[in-house]
């Protein structure tokens, strides 16, 4: 049941690594892996609210204008049509998941 162990941690300095854990027309989870250095670029779901749950490590979450470092464990949420981004600035590998929905 437990899909950490699916999520592939091996990123290297400024890259972002993906795992999808879970789709349904309901929602999205995918993990993400932030090498140090590493950024997701800020761009919005307008059709969807996203949750990042930040499991590993420190991120630095964008929303809107406002940014905030985030630790293990740590939880935000995104209203659809919302600008969000993240960023690890750390010499750590940081893991977020991101839930989305609906998908259609």
């Amino acid at each position: 049941m437990d899909l950490y162990s699916e999520i592939d941690v091996d990123a290297a300095a400024g890259d972002v690594v993906t795992t999808e854990l879970h789709y349904t027309p309901d929602s999205l989870v995918k993990a993400f892996a932030l090498g140090p250095g590493a950024v997701v670029e800020a761009h919005e779901h307008p059709d969807q609210t996203n949750v990042f749950h930040v499991l590993a490590g420190d991120v630095v979450v964008t929303r809107g204008d406002d940014e905030e470092l985030v630790s293990a464990p740590g939880v935000v949420a995104f209203e659809r049509g919302v600008p969000h981004g993240a960023r690890n600035e750390s010499d750590a590998v940081a893991v977020f998941t991101a839930t989305m929905g609906p998908m259609e």
